[in-house]
């Protein structure tokens, strides 16, 4: 059934979904975008020129500090040449996502430097923690390890190296070892956990997406599925009764001279039929509906009202003979419907191919299953033109056979045609009592 779209369900569909909020990260990207461009070295750029100059402020701010402690063997151009130092390897920011591994390389190279200067006051800028946070969300997990390992050795050796031979060599080696084992492993740390985290990110959109096209695939098939089954019925429906009425309709025809009363009769039974075909028609198409009551929810026969269409296709003049066998079992209501419907095509078929020829129906109930079959002798007459010939009949009849989990067999047999149906049933289902409910197809309404 459909849905009824409401004026709320459409004022609702309206108004756009909140947008997910964005992560700092995602914010300075933004702003760098809008201040330096769309290209990852114009916004790195932006960003270290901004890094450089919060670190030309910091360390311009100490630097008097710095050289007027007794403890430190710096001079003041000293500290503002590792001031301009540091603020010159902030810059270097500009390659951290367009070279990562050669812009730490870089990065630690002017850190080198600015220890030979002063190796007592360890100075570390910005630019060796952001550039080993890059490098921990770029690269692998064994390059970034390796990278910093390189790094934290390169500044302890040349402490070690900057104060050999005075007497606090080991204490500077060992605080530049312990302070940049800090610096870089935990910015690196932060770095992997992020990559990490975004990687998990992105598989859950993409398994997300892929719910949604699997979604939208079943939901297709489901369509096509559907599609498909009115098709059936519309087809069953309509070839069952209009291959009648054309039938009739030529009788009528060739009785109008002759004998007008008995065409008069045939022309009342080819209404009735259109009303019939029209309120089967309706009911088919009901079914696409959302109602309540109506023709939509009216039920549709089973093989308990076959006995009703062998006497409809006896009416037509059609020789049918039937036979049942067996205790009737209550089936599902699809494979009773299933039933029904592949008796109807079959009688059908039987009437547009080989018309005047001796039909028989067996119906059989046995302890392992339904046994249907229907068989037709060879035609008494030349079949009538311009009923149609297409074959969809034998094809809707297996997709219905199909459908319900039963073998389905067509063919020629003894100079006619023959359809054999096989439904295995279950123990439930054998022990279950018939409904006495079933549709008649005469009155249209239960009885």
């Amino acid at each position: 059934m459909t849905r009824m779209t409401t004026p709320a369900d459409e004022s609702a569909a309206a108004v756009p979904s909140p947008k997910p909020a964005l992560t700092p990260g995602e914010r300075l990207d933004g702003l760098l975008a809008r201040l330096g461009g769309d290209r990852p070295f114009a916004r790195d750029s932006v960003f270290a020129v901004a890094v450089a100059a919060v670190t030309l402020a910091l360390f311009g701010s100490m630097a008097h500090l710095v050289a007027a402690d007794p403890a430190l063997d710096i001079t003041l151009a000293e500290a503002w040449i590792v001031t301009g130092i540091s603020s010159a390897q902030a810059l270097l920011l500009c390659l951290r996502r367009v070279r990562p591994g050669w812009c730490l390389a870089a990065i630690v190279a002017v850190q080198v430097v600015v220890i030979l200067f002063a190796p007592q006051i360890m100075s570390q800028g910005f630019g060796p923690a952001i550039a080993a946070y890059t490098v921990g969300t770029l690269k692998a997990a064994r390059f970034t390890i390796a990278a910093t390992a390189t790094a934290v050795a390169a500044t302890t050796a040349t402490a070690a190296a900057a104060t050999w031979g005075t007497d606090g060599t080991l204490a500077t080696a060992v605080n530049h070892l312990g302070s940049g084992a800090m610096l870089y492993g935990a910015a690196a740390f932060v770095g992997v956990h992020v990559a990490a985290r975004r990687r998990n990110a992105a598989m859950a959109r993409e398994r997300a997406d892929e719910a949604i096209r699997a979604q939208l695939e079943r939901a297709e098939a489901a369509i096509g599925a559907e599609r498909t089954r009115i098709a059936r019925e519309l087809h069953d429906v309509a070839a069952h009764h209009l291959s009648g009425m054309v039938i009739q309709a030529a009788a009528v025809e060739r009785l109008i001279e002759r004998d007008p009363d008995a065409a008069k009769s045939g022309a009342a039974w080819i209404r009735s039929q259109g009303k019939e075909t029209l309120a089967n028609l309706r009911q088919v198409v009901g079914l696409l509906r959302d109602r309540d009551g109506g023709d939509g929810n009216a039920p549709v026969p089973g093989l308990s009202a076959l006995d009703t269409l062998i006497a409809e296709a006896r009416r037509l003049g059609d020789t049918v003979a039937f036979e049942r066998d067996g205790e009737p079992l209550h089936l599902p209501p699809i494979a009773d419907i299933a039933l029904y419907r592949i008796a109807q095509q079959a009688l059908t078929n039987a009437r547009q191919h080989a018309p005047g020829a001796p039909v028989g129906l067996r119906l059989a109930y046995g302890p392992h299953g339904v046994d249907l079959q229907v068989a037709n002798g060879a035609p008494k007459r030349e079949a009538l033109t311009g009923i149609g010939h297409g074959g969809t009949g034998l094809i809707g009849m297996r997709e219905r056979a199909d459908l319900i989990g039963a073998e389905f067999t067509a063919g020629p047999a003894a100079g006619g045609w023959r359809v054999e149906v096989h439904l295995p049933v279950r123990e439930a289902d054998r022990e279950s009592e018939v409904p006495q409910d079933v549709y008649a197809i005469e009155s249209g309404e239960p009885k």
